[in-house]
């Protein structure tokens, strides 16, 4: 038990009518702060062993002003004092100054002025004293009254109200509101105050001290904190736009829930040779446990060693010794293009044959990169490809164009680019409307015959492909210059809960209204 408890419930121990009429006053004598001794009294009400009734009294203070009226006289008062003395001849503004003080004299002349205690003579400027015989000092009389009131007592009716007014408005009194309380005995009154346990323990079980242990009261109509409900991300909302925009043009969702994959599917399935330097640890994450797949189609196996052995659909390959120990080593699938490998190796062997299809994913990829404000080891790729008979470059130009006008993206460019498995193969710019420059958004190209022929595709099909990652246009949408604010462990909370809803205009839609 506290010291200040213990003060408290002692001085109630006198019998069943003890109070302590004013909380202020009591904390005054035991010198206490008041404070502390309401919030003490406020605990031992919750528990009935005071009871508490709330008073209110209000009263004048003297401010340091006032304090120095009562000391030296007003103003008014020590500027027609120095008039005086100086008699008919007056006193100029810094004669006056250097009398009384720049202060004093500032507001002692106005008031001597309003009050027609003093004039200005207009020849000489100077301040000539009107009432010769000296003045009653009625602020400093009324100041003298309220200081020797009894501290904190009500002090509002011992002047009139015009002189509570004008004292107000040189403010040199202010209105105070107090607050004490009376204090009671509660029901529940004991000397000392016994803590109440919160629990029921095992211990108490095991002992019985449980039954005359005291408890807190339990409400059981009372509400729990309001659980604030889960929030989307500003990449899955930006996820959740383009997955619909690609559905309305007719695409089908891969399944990209697998993020290891084999070194064959990610890189030789796609003709990229195995002496590739994104093929070093440096670029690539690779799987310690398990370390290699368990198997590849054997008969598509055979057909990719020897496309890159030996060549074929045109190809010399590249006449280098294809390893069977580099293709099955596992890792962190750094495109989501090895799914699209597989999805292709499927529809050239399902039964009853080939048949056109429009492909798309969302997923996250992995590689070895220094992380920075643009860059992550992991990110997501969008990507999209379309399989049917004799497809062009214009049909790759036309696709791209359709999707980025659907997220508001009008003005594109399009860069000869270099990629193992594409050929052509082609940069994608946009115009950035914000940094006003044009600014890379995306890659793309059309899948080579030495990675389709192996596939069993037929001769004539050919497949565009096209891919962009997810962050940077979520990063244009919501103004976030430093990706690590947008993924990774430095993510603000609030930035997800308080992101709008993300939504593209269709810049054909626009026109057409």
């Amino acid at each position: 038990m506290s010291d200040v408890e213990s003060t408290i419930l002692t001085a109630l121990s006198g019998g069943a009518d003890a109070s302590i009429p004013d909380s202020f006053a009591f904390a005054t004598t035991a010198k206490l702060d008041h404070n502390v001794i309401v919030g003490t009294c406020k605990s031992l009400q919750a528990d009935a062993y005071i009871t508490l009734a709330e008073h209110s009294t209000q009263f004048y203070v003297l401010g340091k002003e006032a304090e120095s009226i009562i000391d030296n006289g007003s103003q008014e008062i020590r500027v027609l004092n120095a008039l005086i003395t100086a008699g008919e001849a007056g006193l100029s503004m810094p004669e006056l100054q250097k009398a009384v003080g720049k202060d004093v004299c500032k507001i002692g002349m106005g008031n001597c002025l309003k009050n027609k205690w003093a004039k200005k003579d207009k020849p000489s400027g100077k301040l000539i004293a009107i009432v010769t015989d000296g003045s009653k000092d009625e602020v400093k009389e009324q100041l003298i009254v309220l200081k020797e009131a009894p501290e904190g007592e009500n002090n509002t009716k011992l002047l009139d109200g015009p002189a509570y007014v004008a004292l107000k408005r040189r403010k040199l009194i202010s209105l105070v509101t107090r607050k004490y309380y009376t204090i009671g005995r509660g029901p529940d009154y004991a000397p000392q105050r016994t803590k109440k346990a919160a629990d029921l323990t095992k211990e108490m079980l095991e002992s019985g001290k449980w039954k005359e242990t005291p408890f807190k009261e339990y409400n059981f109509q009372t509400l729990g904190e309001s659980v604030g409900g889960g929030y989307l991300h500003p990449l899955l909302k930006v996820r959740a736009e383009f997955r619909k925009i690609l559905m309305e043009m007719g695409f089908e969702e891969m399944p990209t829930n697998k993020w290891v994959e084999s070194s064959f599917w990610n890189f030789d399935s796609l003709f990229q040779p195995q002496s590739h330097p994104a093929r070093d640890a440096h670029d690539t994450f690779f799987i310690k446990e398990p370390a290699r797949t368990v198997s590849v189609p054997e008969e598509y196996y055979q057909r990719v060693k020897t496309m890159h052995e030996k060549g074929g659909s045109g190809s010399i390959g590249y006449r280098t010794v294809f390893e069977r120990d580099e293709a099955m080593k596992n890792l962190l699938r750094t495109h989501t293009t090895a799914v699209s490998s597989q999805m292709l190796y499927k529809l050239a062997n399902q039964p009853g044959g080939f048949t056109p299809a429009k492909y798309f994913s969302i997923d996250r990829v992995f590689r070895n990169e220094s992380m920075d404000a643009t860059h992550l080891c992991e990110f997501h790729q969008v990507e999209g490809l379309v399989a049917d008979y004799n497809l062009s470059l214009g049909d790759l130009i036309g696709t791209i164009e359709t999707f980025f006008r659907k997220i508001g993206i009008t003005q594109l460019r399009f860069k000869p680019a270099f990629n193992p498995y594409t050929e052509p193969s082609m940069e994608v710019f946009g115009y950035h409307p914000d940094l006003k420059k044009w600014t890379e958004i995306g890659n793309s190209g059309m899948f080579r015959p030495e990675m389709l022929a192996p596939m069993g595709l037929p001769k004539d099909v050919r497949v565009i492909a096209w891919g962009l990652s997810l962050e940077r246009p979520t990063m244009i949408k919501y103004r976030i210059d430093n990706i690590r604010n947008l993924f990774g462990h430095k993510v603000n909370l609030g930035m997800t809960k308080n992101a709008p809803i993300c939504r593209f205009e269709d810049v054909e839609e626009e026109e057409k209204a």
